[in-house]
């Protein structure tokens, strides 16, 4: 399981019936996954026999699809002179990933909470209104 493909290697395998891409530095034959995969078959073409670790990331793939995508692993990319720099460093994006996303979460209940509390005085105010009507 530790082969080592060189990027030359990864752009060979870039069509429908061939297809292999690169997360994290990280060998995927996602050919048999290709129908199968929900956001369509374009969106995997489009990063086949490519460095695709941005592109996964910024969708936010759930852990079943990690998991998904480890099944189709196949080996390791080996970087050389001349090949595209990765757009996202493997442990960098995980952690501003998760950190961000957690304050969003914050943010959001916090704009729910204050959502639900001015809904309540607001009803409390008509009611009071149509009660003095």
């Amino acid at each position: 399981m530790s082969k080592e493909f060189t990027y030359a290697d990864v752009a060979s395998h870039a069509s429908k019936k061939d297809l292999y891409v690169v997360i994290h530095d990280k060998v995927y034959d996602s050919t048999a996954f290709v129908d199968e995969h929900p956001g369509g078959e374009e969106v995997l073409l489009d990063v086949g026999g490519q460095d695709a670790t941005e592109a996964f990331e910024d969708v936010g793939h759930s852990d079943e699809a990690r998991e998904i995508l480890a099944d189709l692993l196949v080996g390791t990319l080996k970087r050389q002179a001349g090949d595209p720099k990765p757009k996202i460093a493997p442990v960098a994006s995980t952690t501003s990933s998760s950190s961000s996303s957690t304050g969003l979460g914050v943010g959001l209940y916090a704009v729910v909470l204050i959502g639900g509390a001015a809904a309540y005085f607001a009803y409390q105010y008509m009611q009071s209104q149509e009660a003095q009507a």
